[in-house]
């Protein structure tokens, strides 16, 4: 089955969930405070899709209580699709803190027993058509990580693109905490191999695969069956790789203050521009500045740039230090 006109550029698979992120204290004995508002990754990344100006609709399960409630008016207000949203009554929305300190910000979570967890094969039967008429199904590590069902719902959504000639972009984005890492390497390779764009991060691929060289990853990436690989390095930039050539992205020099969320902000633009027909190395030099621009404030989705704003900042000299 092939579909010739998309009426979506991407949908993306996954947990959204609400967030707590601590917020700096005026004075060392203070108690922390926490600016209430939302994250999950995939979720970042459609939002950053969606303001780089992509058509997107999100494929998930949520809560009947408020916060699932404001999880989809945030969604409508950011253009995304929620049609194919699915509400559990027998199962709370997620919720994660982020707090911070000099090693970088670290997360707490209270998703266990999540109506995104719940996610089962079946729910296909919602999502398939936007699947078929996307040009790219986005899924992350975390979205297998949540569940054994939402694992197979994530391989079946898989299958499902490759057999609709839409393309699949899959973000490293390890999480111990929710997995053992040998079925994390298990499923993650399995999932490298159904993927047309890999989206790793260094760190996570050191812990995976015990490489640690940049080079080799990509080389590794590959070699499990990602034609396009992407590899996040955080304040040095990224690196680029076709399989035939590759091109390496600097960081940016910006005043960094929270990076939650900015391999999420990097992934969504670049899918948004990579739909818009942007080749890869073009695509990866928008995702670069967009990331950098996106840990400049407190929280996932608020700092999320606009195309105006990545734009400014692909033509301004950059100053402060690396994001």
């Amino acid at each position: 089955m092939t579909h010739t006109t998309p009426t979506l550029d991407i949908v993306a698979l996954g947990e959204a969930m609400v967030e707590f992120n601590q917020r700096p204290h005026e004075h060392a004995d203070d108690a922390p405070l926490y600016l209430q508002g939302f994250g999950g990754d995939t979720s970042n990344a459609a939002i950053a899709a969606a303001r780089a100006g992509a058509r997107v609709a999100y494929l998930t399960r949520l809560g009947t209580d408020r916060w699932g409630d404001r999880l989809m008016d945030l969604w409508q207000q950011e253009n995304v699709d929620t049609t194919p949203v699915q509400r559990d009554a027998q199962s709370p929305t997620g919720m994660y803190f982020v707090s911070h300190d000099a090693q970088g910000h670290h997360f707490s979570y209270a998703r266990a027993g999540s109506a995104a967890s719940r996610m089962q094969v079946q729910d296909l039967a919602h999502w398939a058509d936007p699947i078929a008429h996307s040009q790219w199904l986005h899924l992350s590590g975390i979205s297998l990580a949540i569940s054994a069902t939402a694992c197979d719902t994530a391989f079946a959504a898989m299958a499902q693109a490759r057999s609709s000639d839409t393309r699949v972009a899959l973000d490293s984005n390890l999480r111990l905490s929710l997995w053992p890492l040998a079925r994390a390497q298990a499923c993650i390779r399995h999932a490298v191999s159904l993927c047309d764009l890999f989206l790793p991060s260094l760190e996570d691929m050191t812990a995976l695969t015990g490489l640690t060289q940049a080079q080799d990853i990509i080389s590794w990436s590959h070699a499990q069956g990602a034609a396009q690989v992407v590899l996040k390095l955080g304040a040095e930039g990224a690196l680029a790789s076709d399989g035939h050539k590759q091109h390496q992205l600097p960081g940016h020099m910006v005043q960094a203050v929270d990076a939650t969320g900015a391999g999420d902000c990097f992934a969504g633009n670049l899918l948004a521009r990579l739909s818009a027909g942007d080749d890869l190395w073009t695509a990866t030099a928008y995702a670069n500045a967009a990331a950098a621009l996106s840990v400049q404030g407190y929280g996932a989705v608020a700092p999320l740039p606009t195309r105006e704003a990545v734009l400014e900042m692909l033509h301004t000299p950059s100053k402060g230090t690396p994001a």
